[in-house]
């Protein structure tokens, strides 16, 4: 399935790695699901506020901050949870066979990079062209700028 290309909001440091995920996954879920992953730590370090090197702890403290609206928080604890199977070979405790990331599970994780996309610099560059255009009216008439 292709995907619709990213807005110019999203900083490339970002959007390299979602490209290059979106672009391997007909070929390898699992090499798309480790970019996801690689993109979501990154993420969550510059614009999520968290320190923590590794992704778990990472995870943690988002979700502690509540700054995300729920239906994120609840979709980047999948994304740590199927980066598992594709940075580390699990066995199935019931066949003994490795457990690979399947297509589905890595569309999700690209699905959720764009909804942490959207929350994070889309939305906020859309509210502030409009609050730059609502200011200049604003002006117009002699009134502050909002707060």
């Amino acid at each position: 399935m292709a995907r619709a290309s990213l807005p110019p909001e999203v900083p490339e440091k970002f959007a390299a790695d979602y490209r290059e995920a979106c672009n391997v996954l007909a070929e390898s879920p699992k090499a798309s699901a480790a970019l996801s992953r690689r993109c979501l730590q990154a993420l969550l370090r510059d614009k999520g506020g968290a320190t923590s090197r590794d992704l778990a702890p990472a995870i943690d403290e988002v979700l502690a901050s509540n700054a995300l609206p729920s239906h994120l928080a609840d979709a980047i604890d999948a994304i740590r949870n199927i980066g598992v199977f594709a940075v580390h070979p699990l066995k199935s405790t019931n066949t003994g066979e490795i457990l690979d990331v399947e297509p589905g599970e890595a569309e999700w994780l690209l699905d959720t990079l764009e909804g942490l996309f959207d929350f994070y610099f889309i939305q906020p560059a859309i509210l502030t062209k409009k609050r730059d255009t609502l200011n200049l009216k604003l002006a117009e008439v002699g009134k502050p700028p909002m707060k």
